[in-house]
């Protein structure tokens, strides 16, 4: 089969071309901008890709055109469409599908090489934690010497790719709450039927697509209504939001983890980076790893619930996590500058939503001061890109968000909301810039020895890590 993506450089449908590809497909594919990194892995594999979205790409006569959510029917400013190549797929009457629906079909839910029928998918949904966790199982599973397949929204390091067939009947799919494509309006999981679903945490996002957090809870119950009554269903126990989920049906085996609240799942004992996870109140494994953050041991206890599902001992599991190393923009030092009196760390994240930044700062401070570091400072560098921070939808949170840190600069180029009003609440300790010059002239002034900048973004924030670097190295 011949199958062209349209939006192919982004996370999901790149992933999605290189699992087409190792399948044995001929894959074709077309982005604004074809960028890198998922460019430059595309191109390896062979795949053909094409910049912009022009009509004359219907002379590649596909079998069929997959269409990414970046596609929409607007039109410009002069009344042409902003996407031509869709307009003449409509007009033309040729077979289009989304990229979950293509995936469930030809991968999830179809006979491979390796397996009679069906695979075992393990699906984890969540506003937060969704890529971590992923990767998490996904090393289990293999360190258990299942074979998994997976798609992942990142990098997991242990494996240097986000998506593969794997060798095995488990596949280990994040699982987005967002829209499926402009012509289905669903959640994406809703096409993936998992036989283990992980519902990690559920908080208001994605204020673009959704009116309030009802309307999320909605689409994460048509999640729980695909799980058989033979599979299971991990929630967090914390969250009253997926109380309110779970009782509006649920048919399947539930499992909880987390707090208290837990009764016959999986909780914790001990410091995140170091604990004892205790299943019906009976400590079952230890975790000892390098990650921190009251955030990454839920995801544990999360990944271990679900693996367990599919036959692998919780003991094994954490041995498993020992040897984890976390997904690429997760707390990923980018580089350090060496000064008298101590370090400058740089590092990268993917925190973009208020409690992402919450969970993230909170993790730092818990790791420095578990390294006896309590003096040493931390910068966050932040800017409000994803859809639903330029709509303005969470500015009352970002004070909270900030608040262990002990320096905050925003960038705010381009947004409708006054930052420098909603930041502040936190006095001298923000500093709001309109360019990235000025952000990187604030934060340069104010960095010192022993601080660490944290970079928190879901786009490439201007290349801002490596400048930072250069601009500390030279002063």
């Amino acid at each position: 089969m011949h199958i062209h993506i349209l939006g192919i450089c982004g996370t999901f449908m790149g992933g999605l071309a290189a699992l087409a590809r190792e399948a044995g497909h001929k894959v074709t594919g077309c982005d604004t901008g074809v960028y890198p990194p998922m460019s430059d892995q595309l191109r390896g594999l062979g795949i053909e890709l094409v910049e912009g979205y022009g009509a004359d790409q219907m002379a590649l006569a596909p079998d069929v055109f997959v269409i990414g959510n970046v596609v929409s029917r607007v039109r410009l400013a002069n009344g042409s469409p902003k996407y031509p190549l869709m307009e003449a797929i409509l007009n033309s009457g040729l077979p289009y599908t989304s990229g979950p629906q293509w995936l469930s079909s030809h991968v999830l839910h179809h006979p491979t090489h390796h397996a009679t029928g069906p695979r075992h998918v393990l699906a984890v949904a969540g506003t937060h934690g969704k890529t971590t966790t992923t990767a998490m199982l996904a090393w289990i599973l293999q360190c258990a010497g299942l074979q998994p397949g997976f798609l992942i929204g990142g990098v997991p390091l242990n494996f240097g790719v986000s998506a593969r067939l794997g060798a095995g009947n488990a596949f280990v799919i994040e699982a987005d709450e967002y829209d499926t494509a402009f012509f289905d309006k669903r959640s994406k999981f809703v096409h993936y039927r998992p036989r283990t679903a992980v519902l990690n945490n559920l908080e208001f996002d994605h204020a673009d697509i959704f009116d309030d957090l009802a309307a999320i809870e909605r689409q994460f119950h048509h999640l729980v209504r695909t799980v058989p009554s033979q599979g299971r269903v991990v929630f967090n126990a914390c969250e009253a939001s997926l109380q309110r989920v779970l009782a509006q049906g649920c048919w399947s085996e539930q499992v909880a983890f987390g707090g208290t609240l837990a009764k016959g799942g999986f909780t914790a004992a001990g410091e995140p980076h170091d604990f004892t996870v205790r299943q019906n109140g009976a400590a079952v494994a230890r975790v000892q790893w390098a990650l921190g953050g009251m955030h990454n041991q839920h995801n544990a206890l999360a990944a271990l619930a679900a693996a367990e599902h599919v036959g692998v001992a919780p003991a094994l599991a954490a041995e498993a996590l020992a040897s984890f190393q976390n997904v690429k923009r997760r707390m990923e030092v980018r580089g350090s500058v060496n000064r008298e009196g101590g370090r400058i760390t740089v590092y990268d994240d993917f925190a973009h939503h208020p409690t992402a930044i919450h969970t993230t700062v909170d993790g730092l401070r818990r790791q420095l001061d578990a390294a006896g570091k309590q003096s040493e400072r931390i910068l966050a560098i932040f800017e409000p890109r994803s859809n639903t921070m330029k709509l303005g939808a969470m500015t009352a949170l970002l004070p909270w968000s900030l608040e262990q840190a002990d320096l905050s600069f925003c960038h705010a180029g381009g947004l409708d909301w006054d930052a420098r009003a909603a930041l502040a609440p936190l006095g001298e300790r923000a500093q709001v810039a309109d360019h990235l010059d000025q952000l990187l002239a604030q934060v340069q002034a104010a960095a010192r020895p022993g601080d660490h900048l944290l970079c928190m973004s879901n786009g490439g924030f201007g290349g801002i890590h490596a400048q930072l670097l250069d601009t500390l190295r030279v002063r």
